[in-house]
């Protein structure tokens, strides 16, 4: 296993180069730039020029990305064009907040779609199953957007239950050290703040979680159909068993491979960020930031953030397989 880990992991270094290639290049191929967005109606020639040769944007394009690449092996994206502060820092203000937004919704998605689609294939052709069916299709029919609009209008706007946009309440005297506020607000002792916290991240990740629950499952409903005949399950209710046993040890242990492939893909696209539901509730996170700065052709924002979240999907997918060989005895041993 050690191995395969070592091996995953030294595969980062082509991809990561391979990609560092095609950002370069996609960002030098859109049109406008970072100083034609600085200076918007008022950029002249020279002042055009002199962005460019702060940013050594007129330098050749080999000299421009040896120096990207060169600062980037040491954790230095360079400075936002926008916000002139360290793209690092600007990861280390924003990862949190959609990490913690993430977290949420997958919590609310794994809560609900496993048990769900479990009860749905085991009940096959009842009331609960064919509900749970449609509703799934409604999950994934419906975009992001207007469920979070839905969500914020009728919870927020009309019943006053939850907070409309932001993170925290600004009225809130609050520490937050690590940047995760619910994780702040119990370090500090300020219940307060971890509770408003988290009631501001109930309706953003009940919108974001929507989907990845919809297709949770439906994948568990489709597995533990399929492993509830095999075989060794008949033969398992034939010795009598007993159905706790046999739901653990059988029927979900085998019927969730497939579903964790799925939450760990889920999990790799929530991590890099939610641009709608970010925006819809003013959440200052990855997605926004770099919504961002793409209108602001914000180059060295686009190519540390983007890199960052390569690298973090490729480690989640790697813990995927690892996961893998946790549940079913057979891949470990391989």
């Amino acid at each position: 296993m050690l191995k395969f880990v070592v091996r995953r992991l030294l595969l980062l270094v082509p991809i990561l180069f391979g990609l560092s290639v095609l950002l370069f290049v996609w960002l030098r191929a859109l049109p406008g730039g970072p100083a034609q967005a600085l200076l918007g109606e008022r950029a002249t020639a020279e002042s055009v020029a002199r962005i460019e040769a702060l940013y050594g944007l007129d330098e050749a394009w080999y000299v421009q990305y040896w120096k990207f690449v060169s600062a980037a092996v040491q954790l230095d994206f360079g400075n936002s064009a926008r916000t002139n502060r360290p793209v690092t820092e600007e990861m280390l203000r924003t990862f949190p907040a959609t990490f913690e937004l993430a977290i949420a919704a997958l919590i609310f998605a794994i809560g609900i779609g496993i048990p769900l689609g479990y009860f749905a294939a085991r009940k096959y052709g009842s009331w609960l199953d064919n509900l749970s069916v449609s509703g799934s299709l409604l999950g994934v029919a419906v975009p992001v957007f207007f469920l979070a609009y839905i969500l914020k209008y009728v919870f927020s706007v009309k019943l006053g239950w939850f907070p409309t946009q932001g993170r925290d309440d600004p009225r809130i005297d609050a520490d937050h050290p690590t940047g995760f506020y619910v994780l702040d607000g119990i370090v500090t002792g300020n219940l307060e703040a971890s509770w408003d916290a988290i009631m501001h991240l109930v309706l953003p990740a009940i919108a974001l979680g929507a989907i990845p629950l919809a297709i949770i499952v439906r994948i568990t409903r489709a597995s533990v159909l399929d492993v509830v005949h095999e075989d060794y399950v008949r033969t398992a209710e034939a010795k009598g068993l007993q159905e706790r046993t046999i739901t653990r040890r059988h029927v979900l242990r085998n019927a969730l491979l497939p579903v964790v492939t799925v939450i760990g893909l889920q999990a790799g696209l929530l991590f890099s960020g939610a641009i709608l539901t970010e925006t819809v509730f003013s959440f200052d996170g990855v997605g926004r930031f770099i919504a961002e700065a793409i209108s602001n052709r914000d180059y060295a924002v686009l190519q540390g953030f983007i890199l960052v979240i390569a690298a973090m999907y490729v480690v989640v997918n790697l813990l995927v397989d690892v996961s893998y060989g946790l549940i079913d005895p057979r891949v470990r041993v391989r």
